[in-house]
């Protein structure tokens, strides 16, 4: 019994799967763009100009007008 539970359940996640990648596929070739939209390289400055000075993310985050992932992501690649 369980795992005719369980086969249903991979099922159901696969064509769960199948749907999202297609979608991800349809709106790829309409042109869309996908995923966050790029921070501007003078926020990226002024980010890396306060961690420079040693100041901490969340008041970078706070003094650029942005959110600590923002900082963080950008710490990150640096």
């Amino acid at each position: 019994m369980f795992q005719m539970c369980g086969v249903f359940a991979e099922f159901g996640r696969a064509m769960i799967v199948e749907r999202v990648n297609a979608g991800l596929a349809r709106a790829k070739a309409e042109g869309k763009t996908l995923g966050r939209k790029p921070v501007k390289p003078a926020i990226e400055q002024r980010i890396r100009a306060h961690r420079a000075k040693g100041m901490g993310i969340l008041k970078i985050a706070k003094t650029v007008g942005v959110g600590t992932s923002v900082v963080q992501r950008d710490v990150a690649a640096t």
